[in-house]
């Protein structure tokens, strides 16, 4: 047990220990008694804790103190009563103790015959630590108190937790399940359901803000939510909160808009435990990432502080390993595993359970004080399914393809949403890392993953079937109003948009260009790519609520300082790698010469709004092996070049780019020459390019891997050229966007940025996309944008950047060690090529989508590696998993009844002493009986 300084840090970080001054020499001697009387401690109750001390020395005077010196705990008090125990006189007496209920010291109800106002000293927890947390302004001028709330939430605990029964034994707060969760469960109690409590105190709720995340937030560590109205104040309570500043009434529907909203994002309903179970007096939305109350099950790895009758199981045969349960689940007890048994055991892998303290000794060793961080790590040690692990943006594809199997494409499109805003975008240029980890490639092809992602994504160009996302904001209010900029619409610029709309911001995105997408539009070739997909793909967008601003390039025509006065709060700034480099040989700077960025983003400027495009004669000569390259000779070629050749310094084994784009090259009749460098760029008379020439190259790279070319100088080719393009790599062009702020660059002058956060080293500014990485692939983009609006939301709602975000670390299943079982034996799918319009149109897409029975048979291939596999230990039957499961594979199953045993807080000790020897027996007789 460590006890330590101003505060009880118990293996956590001691955060607040700054609003935590050392103990004074003379202390006040009331303030002192205080202290030792009000104090929910089991043991050491005369231990006199600075945080405990300085709250109550900021939150009472002596006078109060004198009052509260002579009420019991949790005892009711009418005026009258007070009167007698105080000897103070009526008038003076109500006056103090209606300020002190202000305040939070006190509560108040009419819970007698004689419906007279009677006032109770509460404990701390749940109690007068809880109400000093409900209002602002007390925290703003006291910060004490929320060290005082977020400590004494757990100190008087941290012996107990593992003593203490199902049912909390009178402690805390207790975990109530999702209504819908156990509606048809025939075993349930009255006390499980939510209409219970609800029917209870008909008509009396009130809803106010959540102490747990005001405290968390004024300790540095808040979690990003809008704090007002999570809690749900029932019957007298309700009255207390409104009638002393903290909350509002509300209707019935009220309510279920709250809970509705609080599932919708992942919070666990709560409700009081300490007066048994015929009464509540709060139901409250909790997220486990600043929640005090399910932090006492989770920091303790003991459940029973808050679990409720029920466990989740989930049903193998019907899950996909999408992962929606695995990424809600509050307490960690999902992760994803595998479905395909081992060819080495013959079964599906052991999954590890959480220890319990039910049988073995418990202490700190058996904590998890990082369980924010771990009980967000979604994928068992063993792996689950390739595809989802390989992508970048972690799609649940295996989820997908189902959706798609079962004719649900709308459902489909919303599941691919969950990760990826532009699926009709990558449908057609994704480079299919999930095919190439497909488990179904060791059987024979792997499925034709982003060919039926295609087709799901089809929907999204047609205004009447587009998939629209809902906005699931963490506030009651319907959005956030702060002001967050984008730089860029390229893939990651849209992809932050995309998310920061759906959790309710308003982002603007600043686009130098005059349309959206970036090399996305301006780099990929319209037989590709057609731009009326990517322009369907950002009106969903613009539709979600972000705005956009083309023509617009910050550091030229606005500064950042300038937006800043505007009120805008944070920037991401994702302008991709917009320039090319040149080899640095002689005649480069020739007219006719261009880099490949260049090339293409002219061909598609000339092609805006039904253009067309120069048509190109002679010779084209590109320099470069990778996609890109081979994007500028297909392009060359079809504005009918006479003669397109690549030149590039790797072989034909080692070109960089895919085998499918070299053959499609070769089908438009561009000629590759590999292992050759550029030596000199020629010109004729008139200063235009006429002539390259090359020398062989042996080696691309050293020993160790590094880019360091080796040429036979004596071995050279000079070929004659009308223009060249140079793909031999990509720059970032800053201008004076970063003037004056602290960014700092690094190699290829990219930004240098927090890994995960993708927070720079000016604060306000996050990076993402290729200014960041370098070139890489639309997909990594995409998923460079979903973290950074997660970044940027914590950040503009000052909030932790780090602490309990999904850790998105997968790991893969063992290929070599399955046995694939029965599957569907029909080869692999292929889109077919329609030659003709490819010749009447060569700027038209040209590869036809899937048809409904391709689909069908295509998604009949999966052999569905991965499942969720709940650890019924970790388990605190919330039931939100059972809510965001689109194929019916999750349920709660009524386990645990003794959960539901609701114990005064008065009976607390002989309960737990009651368990406690039971569990004592059990640990030390149970283990010699074995």
């Amino acid at each position: 047990m460590i006890v330590n300084g101003p505060g009880v840090s118990l293996r956590e970080d001691d955060i607040g220990a700054e609003f935590v001054p050392p103990l004074p020499k003379n202390p006040r001697p009331k303030i002192v008694a205080l202290c030792e009387h009000c104090t929910n401690r089991m043991l050491k109750r005369d231990e006199l804790l600075p945080y405990e001390y300085w709250a109550f020395d900021a939150a009472a005077t002596d006078e109060m103190a004198d009052v509260l010196l002579k009420m019991k705990m949790r005892k009711p008090y009418t005026l009258e009563a007070a009167v007698k125990a105080t000897g103070m006189d009526a008038e003076p007496l109500e006056k103090l103790l209606d300020e002190m209920s202000y305040i939070g010291l006190l509560e108040y109800n009419w819970e007698n015959p004689t419906r007279t106002k009677q006032w109770v000293l509460p404990m701390l927890v749940p109690g007068s630590a809880v109400f000093m947390n409900m209002r602002q302004s007390q925290l703003d001028e006291h910060p004490v108190m929320a060290k005082f709330f977020e400590q004494s939430s757990k100190n008087a605990l941290a012996k107990a937790s593992a003593m203490v029964p199902l049912g909390g034994g009178g402690v805390g707060l207790h975990v109530i399940p999702v209504e819908k969760a156990i509606e048809t469960e025939n075993q349930s109690v009255s006390v499980e359901h939510i209409e219970h409590w609800l029917d209870k105190y008909e008509g009396k709720y009130a809803a106010s803000p959540c102490s747990c995340r005001m405290s968390r937030a004024r300790l540095g560590q808040g979690c990003g939510d809008d704090p007002s109205d999570w809690c749900i104040a029932v019957g007298d309570m309700a009255d207390y909160i409104v009638e002393t500043d903290r909350g509002r009434y509300i209707t019935r529907d009220e309510v279920y808009e709250i809970l509705q909203r609080a599932e919708d994002n992942g919070f666990v309903h709560q409700i009081t435990n300490i007066d048994g179970e015929d009464k509540i007096f709060a139901i409250c939305n909790c997220n486990v990432n600043v929640c005090y109350a399910l932090r006492t099950s989770q920091l303790f790895n003991t459940p029973n502080l808050s679990r409720s009758a029920y466990v989740a199981r989930t049903e193998t045969e019907k899950c996909v390993a999408c992962g929606r349960c695995v990424e809600v689940c509050p307490a960690g007890a999902v992760k994803l595993g595998q479905k395909l048994c081992a060819s080495s055991t013959g079964k599906v892998p052991e999954y590890p359970k959480q220890e319990l303290p039910d049988e073995v000794k418990w202490g700190p060793e058996k904590w998890s004080p990082d369980y924010r961080n771990k009980n967000r790590i979604e994928t068992y040690d063993t792996g689950t399914a390739p595809c989802k692990t390989a992508c970048p943006a972690h799609i649940a594809v295996q989820g997908y393809l189902k959706l798609a199997a079962q004719g649900r494409y709308t459902d489909a499109l919303a599941l691919i949403k969950r990760e990826n805003p532009l699926p009709a975008i990558c449908g057609r240029i994704c480079n299919r890392r999930c095919e190439d980890a497909c488990t179904r490639g060791r059987v024979d092809q792997a499925i034709a993953i982003d060919e039926v992602k295609k087709f799901i994504a089809q929907r999204d160009l047609d205004a009447d079937t587009r998939y629209i996302p809902p906005v699931v904001t963490p506030t009651t209010s319907g959005g956030f109003d702060e002001k967050i900029a984008i730089i860029g619409a390229g893939p990651a610029g849209l992809s932050c948009a995309f998310y920061l709309a759906e959790k309710g911001y308003k982002p603007v995105v600043f686009e130098k260009s005059n349309r959206p997408g970036g090399m996305l539009t301006y780099g990929i070739p319209s037989y590709k790519l057609e731009k009326d997909v990517i322009e369907a793909e950002v009106d969903i967008i613009r539709e979600m609520g972000a705005e956009f601003r083309y023509g617009v390039e910050v550091g030229r025509d606005i500064t950042l300082d300038q937006l800043r006065e505007e009120g805008f709060k944070a920037f991401y700034v994702a302008i991709g790698c917009q320039g090319g480099r040149l080899p640095g040989i002689p005649g480069e700077n020739a007219e006719g010469v261009s880099v490949a960025v260049d090339f293409l983003r002219r061909v598609a400027e000339q092609q805006e709004n039904g253009g067309t495009a120069d048509p190109m004669h002679d010779r084209t000569i590109v320099v470069g092996g990778g996609n890109v390259a081979i994007d500028v000779a297909r392009t060359a070629a079809r504005l009918g070049s006479e003669h397109v050749e690549m030149f590039c310094l790797e072989s034909s084994e080692d070109m960089p780019a895919s085998t499918e784009e070299v053959m499609e090259a070769n089908e438009d009749g561009v000629h590759i020459s590999c292992g050759w460098g550029p030596v000199e760029v020629r010109c004729g008379e008139d200063g235009r390019v006429s002539e390259i020439t090359f020398k062989r190259c042996l080696r691309v790279f050293n020993d160790e891997g590094r880019f360091d070319p080796k040429y036979d100088e004596s071995e050279t080719r000079t070929v004659s050229a009308d223009r060249v393009a140079f793909s031999i790599g990509q720059s970032i062009v800053w201008g004076d966007l970063l003037a004056g702020s602290a960014v700092e660059l690094g190699r290829g002058q990219g930004a240098v940025a927090d890994p995960k956060t993708y927070q720079t080293a000016q604060p306000d500014i996050f990076v993402g996309g290729d200014v960041y990485t370098g070139p890489k692939f639309a997909i990594d983009a995409i998923a460079a944008g979903h973290e950074a609006a997660v970044s940027l939301h914590r950040f503009v709602q000052n909030a932790t950047l780090t602490i309990g975000r999904n850790q998105r670390s997968y790991r893969e299943l063992n290929k070599d060690d399955v046995e694939f079982g029965s599957y569907d034996t029909a080869s692999r799918g292929d889109a077919v090529h329609n030659y003709a319009r490819e010749k009447a149109e060569p700027f038209r897409e040209y590869l036809e989508t899937f048809t409904e029975e391709q689909v069908r048979a295509e998604t009949a291939r999966c052999l569905g590696c991965g499942a969720s596999i709940v650890d019924e230990n970790k388990c605190i039957g919330c039931g939100l998993c059972t809510t965001k499961c689109a194929f019916d594979a999750i349920h709660l199953h009524r386990e645990h009844p003794d959960a539901s045993r609701m114990v005064k807080y008065e009976k607390k000790l002989p309960t737990l002493a009651k368990y406690a020897l039971k569990r004592e027996i059990k640990i030390r007789f149970g283990k010699k009986s074995k």
